[in-house]
């Protein structure tokens, strides 16, 4: 195989209908554009969403939603879910081997969903006021 017997492959190419070339050709006469409007006119178009004069859609309906930034590194686990890792310690580093959290997640936050009935140590997590107090309740202990 050389550089000079390369072409692509049977197909994948296909040659552009010529405009404007005869009425035999099935593009002759109006070239496909119709019969007078608008869009038949040399350089007569508008810009994208225009509704001729109408209010467009993206001005009728009402601006919605947020997505914040923050919040695709940021992510929750529920109490119950810490039953189902076998380590004592928990952090980042255990749950994201437990496949609770994505490994760029940079905040994670412990809240009460469920019920914890071991001992377990979370260090360097956050934790809500209600998981606090069901971790200390099962004997656990929460480090900074």
């Amino acid at each position: 195989m050389h550089l000079n017997t390369l072409h692509p492959a049977p197909g994948s190419k296909t040659k552009s209908k010529r405009l404007g070339r005869g009425i035999g050709s099935g593009k002759g006469k109006t070239c496909g554009r119709g019969h007078k409007g608008q869009r038949a006119r040399a350089g007569g178009y508008h810009k994208v969403g225009f509704e001729g004069g109408q209010m467009p859609i993206q001005r009728r309906i009402p601006k919605s939603g947020f997505r914040s930034r923050q919040a695709l590194r940021r992510d929750e686990v529920y109490l119950s879910d810490l039953n189902n890792i076998e380590a004592d310690v928990i952090d980042m580093t255990t749950l994201i081997n437990a496949g609770l959290i994505r490994s760029d997640t940079k905040d994670v936050k412990i809240i009460l969903s469920g019920e914890i009935n071991r001992v377990v140590t979370i260090r360097g997590l956050s934790v809500t006021a209600g998981a606090r107090k069901a971790i200390e309740a099962a004997k656990g202990k929460i480090e900074a």
